[in-house]
């Protein structure tokens, strides 16, 4: 997967305030039998997502007509939290969100999301439900702040997750750009 970097991103936001959404109603267990990274999308909050016929759900504001092509999903406290399983930042990145702002994050799902190219946001509540309210937002990852036209908040962020997202750059190309001195390393060694 390409991961593209992210510095300044504007996007439409989409509320999901609920608490406690672990990776389970993120992607169901049964949904988890592919070997790629990628065709989760269609699965993602499935039990909200989709009526008992496997129409969509009006009532889940994903769904909803003003939230069309939202790419920043804005949820409650502790998301993601549960099992481990990485499927579950595959599948909001396959449902096409790029940035999620919540309360907190399970630490590894947080990281989940950082190595899948999304931007994984801590906010209060009370930044939240500005946010929500606003449709369409930035983010500067540089300046690590999220702004509406008249409202600008702050958020933290590892520097090692910031210059990966900003570079986009994953776990390999990172160790890339030690590549000489892996080279020089090994061709020292006696064996």
């Amino acid at each position: 997967m390409e991961i593209k970097p992210i510095t300044t991103y504007t996007g439409k936001v989409v509320p999901l305030f609920n608490d406690n959404i672990d990776t389970d109603q993120i992607i169901p267990k049964v949904h988890l039998k592919r070997i790629s990274k990628s065709g989760f999308g269609p699965f993602a909050f499935d039990e909200w997502r989709y009526l008992d016929d496997g129409s969509d759900n009006p009532d889940f504001n994903p769904n909803k007509p003003e939230y069309k092509d939202a790419s920043i999903l804005i949820t409650g406290e502790n998301f993601g939290c549960g099992s481990s399983r990485e499927h579950a930042a595959w599948a909001i990145k396959d449902y096409g969100f790029d940035i999620i702002i919540a309360g907190s994050y399970s630490d590894i799902f947080y990281m989940n999301c950082t190595k899948n190219a999304m931007l994984p946001i801590v906010l209060d509540k009370e930044a939240r439900e500005y946010l929500a309210d606003a449709g369409e937002i930035t983010i500067d990852l540089p300046n690590q702040t999220v702004s509406t036209k008249d409202k600008s908040f702050d958020f933290q962020i590892d520097e090692t997750w910031k210059k990966k997202l900003v570079n986009g750059l994953d776990d390999i190309d990172i160790t890339l750009q030690f590549e000489d001195a892996i080279k020089n390393y090994e061709a020292a060694k006696t064996y």
